[in-house]
C-alpha cells in the first residue's frame, strides 16, 4: 500500500467554508505529502470543452491529449474548492494530476487549491476571502 494512501483514505466531503460542498482532511497531513490522484472519467479534450459550456462548476481537469470528468463521483477531489491562499497544489503528469499539501494541514482543515487557468477566464468571482485574493477565478 502507497504512503499516500492513508491521507486519501481519511479524506471526507461536508459543508464547505468556501462554497457548496469541500474536501476535508481526516487526520493531519504533513507538508509536501502526496495525498492523492484526481480520479474520473477519462474524456477527450473536444468533449472535456463542450461538457463545461455554461457550467458555473466543473469537475473537469485537461491533461496531454485527453481529460478526467469527475462530475458523477460522489467522492474525491471534485469537492477540493478555489483559494488564492492554497494549502494544497496540483502536479500534472500527461497521465494524472496529484494533489500534494503545500504546508501541514490540520486535521479536520478544508483542502483548497489555486485553480489557476480555468474555463472561467477570469469572469468567475472569487470567494476566498484570502488577504492576497485576486478578486476572480
Amino acid at each position: 500500500m502507497h504512503k499516500w494512501r492513508r491521507y486519501y483514505d481519511a479524506l471526507f466531503v461536508a459543508k464547505s467554508g468556501f462554497t457548496g460542498k469541500g474536501l476535508f482532511a481526516g487526520t493531519a497531513i504533513p507538508a509536501r505529502a502526496k495525498i492523492g490522484d484526481y480520479e474520473g472519467e477519462a474524456i477527450g479534450l473536444r468533449e472535456a470543452r463542450r461538457r463545461t459550456q455554461g457550467q458555473r462548476i466543473v469537475a473537469i481537469v485537461e491533461l496531454e491529449g485527453f481529460a478526467i470528468d469527475a462530475s458523477r463521483w460522489k467522492h474525491g477531489f471534485r469537492f477540493i474548492n478555489h483559494s488564492c491562499d492554497p494549502n494544497v497544489f496540483i502536479r500534472c503528469t500527461p497521465a494524472r494530476a496529484e494533489f500534494y499539501a503545500r504546508r501541514a494541514i490540520r486535521k479536520g482543515e478544508e483542502l483548497v487549491c489555486d485553480y489557476g487557468e480555468s474555463q472561467h477566464n477570469g469572469s468567475l468571482p472569487c470567494r476566498c476571502g484570502a488577504a492576497n485574493c485576486r478578486g476572480y477565478i
